[in-house]
């Protein structure tokens, strides 16, 4: 019996992926969930596991082809080849005296979420134990499909120094879609940049004040000040609706919601993943938040779900090194706010000269819908809002 293995269900957002890597290949023997091929799409790298025992029979699809959702790219000959070989490609599980069989990904889950297996009931052929037993027990559902954290031939590139060696690697869709993305910005947008600067003494006294016990009472989370970065842009955001807003053919989106996009760097390119309903977060609800999505974001576990939509964007350059620079919008969104690093300047305070620790700030919006004044009043109230914190604690 033949089972056609097809690729995952893509968002409307998405509309093609690519294979990638096939990991096995055409008569191998393949178990349920083994790892058939990764499929890269514009956002995430995406598996595509085995539904059943038997025989990779054939694929339909090589590297490098175009597939769309959903679309038929192999198919399995399900049968008692792949069992005639359980014994060699599944270890025995000791059960008072009782050998169970765990399926690779199964042995894979349960090391890494500490599953004793020996308390594991198989739902598999013969008893075997599969990932969903696993997962059972650990009490966390594992999709069938989930972002890779393989990087690919474009994210490690070596090539000899002292030799006049050019090396051509073709895009990764992620790279080529943020490329496109990129350009259609500028094409597209009547793109403005204003700038300010805002002094961070207060905020700092405040984290080294109280990181310590904020991290005992808070589990997850460490405080830092993109916690408070994003509770000032919520609090400006609902002053200003025109910031928060989107422009879709003719006629301009105003949001109820607040939905902050935190830019992350990966190997593979740039992710915003997204804080939903971030006007209803606590300070300590976005510190782990963003510490479980960066997270994700890094090892390639982030989903669609969790990358789309947004209606503000931050981005932080300083953790870089950036002192200053103009951030690019991210469509359909409005504005984007830039932080820098952080330098002690001279400045000029109750007609002192002071040190204080200022960083520069940046916001990029959408002349076409944002006025330069309301662009401005915005990027001054996050200003005196992380001057003066009690103002974020306070709402004024």
């Amino acid at each position: 019996m033949s089972i056609e293995i097809k690729a995952p269900t893509f968002p409307e957002s998405v509309q093609e992926g690519s294979i990638a890597t096939w990991h096995k290949q055409p008569g191998e023997t393949v178990f349920r969930d083994d790892l058939l091929v990764d499929i890269e799409t514009d956002k995430v790298v995406l598996e595509v596991v085995a539904p059943t025992d038997g025989i990779l029979a054939k694929t339909l699809k090589e590297e490098g082809a175009i597939v769309l959702s959903n679309e038929v790219i192999a198919l399995i000959n399900e049968g008692a080849a792949a069992a005639s070989v359980v014994e060699v490609k599944e270890e025995p599980v000791e059960n008072n005296g009782q050998e169970k069989t765990a399926s690779p990904s199964a042995r894979k889950l349960a090391s890494e979420q500490n599953v004793d297996l020996q308390a594991v009931t198989g739902s598999g052929k013969d008893g075997r134990i599969t990932k969903e037993d696993v997962a059972h027990v650990g009490g966390s559902g594992i999709p069938e499909v989930q972002a890779d954290s393989r990087t690919t031939a474009s994210s490690s590139i070596s090539i000899p120094v002292g030799d006049r060696i050019e090396k051509r690697v073709p895009m990764t869709r992620m790279r080529a879609r943020i490329a496109d993305r990129l350009l259609q910005v500028t094409q597209t947008t009547a793109m403005l940049t204003t700038f300010n600067e805002v002094d961070m003494h207060k905020i700092m006294d405040l984290r080294s004040e109280f990181k310590d016990e904020f991290s005992k009472i808070h589990p997850g989370a460490r405080l830092g000040f993109m916690g408070f970065f994003v509770r000032a842009a919520t609090e400006a955001l609902k002053r200003f609706p025109s910031v928060n807003a989107s422009i879709d053919g003719s006629d301009v989106i105003y949001h109820g919601y607040q939905d902050i996009g935190v830019a992350v760097s990966t190997e593979k390119g740039l992710v915003v993943p997204v804080l939903r309903n971030a006007e209803n977060m606590s300070i300590a609800d976005v510190e782990r938040t963003i510490a479980e999505l960066g997270a994700k974001a890094r090892d390639g576990k982030l989903t669609m779900e969790e990358m789309t939509g947004g209606t503000f964007t931050i981005t932080n350059g300083g953790v870089f090194g950036s002192l200053l620079s103009t951030p690019i919008l991210n469509p359909p969104q409005a504005a984007i706010l830039g932080m820098h690093s952080i330098k002690e300047r001279p400045v000029a305070e109750n007609g002192s000269v002071v040190i204080r620790p200022m960083m520069n700030l940046a916001l990029s919006y959408d002349h076409r819908i944002i006025d330069g004044r309301e662009a401005v009043s915005f990027l001054v109230a996050i200003k005196e809002m992380i001057e003066n914190p009690a103002k974020i604690l306070l709402e004024i």
